[in-house]
């Protein structure tokens, strides 16, 4: 009965640091993914010779950032 008591609380508390840890790595790659790799791909983009499709793409990112709220 012990046995069973602990391997409950064991799936409570370890389910509760899964959910907190997939959602703290869903926050650093978002930082990463607009920080680092969309400004780098842009320029990559442009260095190809690819702006009339890295400048499309940078506007409708600058809009939906401006629409959006900051909460999300």
């Amino acid at each position: 009965m012990l046995e069973l008591v602990f391997i409950i609380l064991m799936f409570l508390i370890f389910g509760k640091l899964i959910v907190f840890a997939v959602k703290a790595a869903w926050g650093i790659s978002k930082i990463v993914c607009t920080i680092v790799l969309l400004p780098l791909f842009l320029v990559g983009m442009v260095f190809a010779g690819l702006i009339g499709i890295a400048l499309p793409i940078l506007l409708v990112v600058g809009v939906v950032s401006l629409i959006l709220p900051k909460h999300i």
